[in-house]
């Protein structure tokens, strides 16, 4: 890819959300990184009310963790401010309910986007839900 903007960005944290195991996780950390990518993905499980504020801080704490943000209030600003985007757009199907899955963070320069792959749902009858979102900031 020559031009890496925010369609990239969303795809590559949408890929990290989707991976199976921490095995596919360091796999494709390493490929995207070569191509000029920092990328992050934590696990997530819980009740959606209570745990909103719980994703955002686990998604800030691996972006620094992974080194795709450094810890600067704007960076981690972006960083939390994208979760919180993309769980606003899962919200009408978690509500009430539990939600498991992977957040998937992705970076290039100043393009910063956090996508959220949940099952969510009562015992065995889950639902899938996938929210995306995204930031700018100084590179």
């Amino acid at each position: 890819m020559a031009f890496q903007g925010s369609r990239q960005v969303a795809r590559v944290a949408l890929t990290m959300a989707l991976s199976e195991d921490r095995e596919q996780e360091r796999e494709l950390k390493a490929c995207y990184s070569r191509e000029g990518f920092k990328t992050a993905a934590v696990d997530y499980g819980g009740d959606f009310v209570t745990s909103v504020n719980k994703i955002t801080e686990r998604a800030v704490v691996a972006a620094k963790r992974e080194g795709v943000i450094r810890e600067v209030h704007a960076e981690e600003g972006a960083v939390a401010g994208a979760t919180r985007e993309a769980l606003s757009q899962v919200m009408f199907k978690a509500i009430g309910l539990n939600v498991g899955g992977k957040i998937g963070i992705a970076r290039y320069h100043d393009h910063i986007s956090v996508a959220v792959f949940f099952g969510v749902g009562l015992l065995h009858l889950d639902e899938v839900a996938v929210g995306l979102g995204h930031r700018a900031v100084s590179s």
